[in-house]
């Protein structure tokens, strides 16, 4: 899809329905029916499969897949402009497959998975029939995968793991876990025996040992000692996908924050005629502006090339997202005053929400050393003491260009050493 600031009139109908699906469906449906998709009641499952069919009608399940794969193979452009608007509603990947961390295990089974492990895992986690979690970061090592020490060793027909993994997000309420060793990538059954949830920690992100874990062979995705590879493409699409939702999450913050500075009067006059007010308003709405477009034209990138061609893009999304979450929603606050400290309204979970998007899939400090260190391959040192934008060099070298002419013309010649000379002067 090319894109030049506009969007062709059949996807932005769709781009209308999503909005307006997501408003006047879904929202109000979470507010009565909270983490619906998950539930096991038969009377809430059957209105959920009710909004999810209508999702499917219209051609918007599992946004992220391919079509051989029951996806609409949107590409990552438009999908980014759709993801603008479910990330203003917490509830809304839900509703149109396309919730974490589902997803990036969806993507690894589709592109890695064999026909027999697609057929067991891909299509029930594509019809919510199982749930998934990835469990990758280690407390000794965090998300270093050269400090991981979880392993898998062949026995026989089976692999053995070993080993301990924290902050697998939604590991309790998960049907099967993408477990990342020194050996390769598993699918592990949750239920399987030597699981353990470890007691004490984050109850959705949890703390997992995986003691004497025995599973068929048949659980290896993808090739052996191949699981750095995975998890990169794992991830790569993952923080990209963070980064479009936290758009719709800062434009919330900026709607609210407008609303509220319209709507209130402190000193005698509308708060939004302060001009500390007029400021917070401004600095967001180039933040957000910004961040956009570079998420848009990583998409775009991605579509274009590849998600490899693209990482120097992806990962200024990532941390760029959450910085701009952060200052968005810190400024939504304050015009909000005390209310906006509380959970009555989104602002305070999204204010808490950006140290974590910081954190998750490597920190923010990771991905600005692979940003300066890609960014500088582009470029070289000068040659000699002086840059290479240093004047007086430059005027040298210039002036040499024009020596024919000056020759030819020694009036034209004299103007220019008198430029010369009003320039030195002027720079002492």
């Amino acid at each position: 899809m090319a894109w030049d600031f506009s969007t062709e009139p059949e996807f932005q109908e769709q781009l209308d329905w999503v909005e307006q699906f997501c408003r006047e469906e879904i929202e109000p449906f979470d507010l009565v029916f909270p983490a619906a998709v998950r539930s096991k009641d038969p009377k809430i499952r059957a209105m959920v499969k009710e909004l999810q069919q209508q999702v499917k009608d219209r051609g918007l399940w599992a946004l992220f897949l391919d079509e051989e794969l029951g996806g609409p193979g949107f590409g990552q452009l438009k999908l980014a402009l759709i993801n603008e608007i479910l990330g203003r509603y917490p509830a809304a990947p839900g509703f149109f497959g396309t919730a974490a961390p589902d997803t990036g295990n969806m993507e690894l089974l589709a592109m890695y998975g064999t026909p027999e492990q697609k057929q067991r895992w891909l299509y029930p986690l594509m019809d919510q029939e199982i749930w998934s979690a990835y469990s990758m970061t280690e407390p000794q090592g965090g998300s270093d995968p050269n400090l991981f020490k979880t392993n898998a060793v062949r026995d026989g027909e089976e692999w053995v793991i070993n080993g301990e993994k924290w902050f697998t997000s939604a590991g309790r309420y998960a049907d099967i876990l993408f477990v990342m060793t020194t050996s390769g990538m598993f699918v592990v059954p949750k239920d399987a025996p030597g699981v353990e949830f470890v007691e004490g920690g984050p109850r959705s992100h949890s703390h997992i040992r995986y003691n004497d874990v025995r599973i068929p062979l048949d659980h290896l995705l993808g090739p052996e000692d191949g699981a750095k590879v995975l998890a990169q493409r794992r991830l790569g699409g993952g923080r990209i996908h963070h980064a479009m939702r936290s758009i719709a999450q800062c434009k919330l913050a900026f709607d609210m924050m407008c609303e509220r500075a319209l709507s209130r009067e402190a000193h005698g006059k509308v708060i939004a005629e302060h001009q500390m007010v007029q400021e917070a308003i401004a600095d967001s709405y180039a933040d957000i502006n910004m961040l956009r477009l570079l998420v848009l034209w990583t998409a775009w990138t991605i579509d274009n090339s590849s998600t490899q061609q693209a990482r120097t893009q992806i990962a200024a999304c990532k941390y760029t997202c959450a910085k701009v979450l952060k200052d968005v929603s810190y400024r939504a606050i304050h015009i909000y005053g005390s209310l906006g400290t509380t959970d009555l309204t989104p602002l305070q979970a999204m204010w808490a929400g950006a140290p974590t998007m910081s954190v998750m899939d490597g920190v923010d400090e990771v991905h600005k050393v692979t940003v300066a260190r890609n960014v500088l391959k582009d470029h070289r040192p000068h040659a000699g003491l002086w840059p290479t934008e240093y004047y007086p060099h430059k005027r040298e070298a210039a002036r040499k260009k024009f020596e024919a002419l000056f020759a030819e013309d020694p009036e034209l010649e004299r103007y220019a050493d008198g430029i010369a000379k009003y320039m030195a002067n002027r720079n002492r």
